[in-house]
């Protein structure tokens, strides 16, 4: 082979070694992260009654009968009440269902829905 032809033939290039990543120890697995959480918050007025908080939790929520009665009576005793505690984007889905449920036909003075809010747990 010339000299010329031998310069023509190069090295070849360098291969990259690949390493696998270590593989978890048997039994010591990372733990799958939880979403953080949040509680849909319910808010007191005196424009809503406890018949409307109890159908609006029902169907909303799924809440039986007397656990809305319990829930009604605690937002009316305490000026609010954690009625339900879940994903933030599942909580805000919920304070918004509350604030388009509409007014209370029972109270003439009801104008529209009750108040919601959202919170970190």
């Amino acid at each position: 082979m010339s000299e010329a032809a031998a310069a023509a033939v190069a090295e070849p290039a360098a291969i990259p070694v690949l390493v696998p990543a270590p593989a978890a120890s048997p039994g010591k697995r990372e733990a799958p992260r939880r979403q953080p959480r949040y509680h849909v918050v319910l808010w007191n007025d005196d424009d809503h009654t406890f018949d409307y908080v109890i159908v609006m939790l029902e169907r909303l929520f799924g809440h039986p009968k007397e656990t809305g009665f319990k829930l009604a009576k605690e937002v009316d005793a305490k000026g609010r009440v954690v009625v339900l505690t879940t994903t933030k984007e599942h909580a805000e889905l919920k304070r918004d269902q509350i604030h388009a449920f509409g007014a209370d036909t029972l109270i003439a003075r009801s104008k529209g829905s009750m108040s919601a809010s959202i919170e970190a747990e």
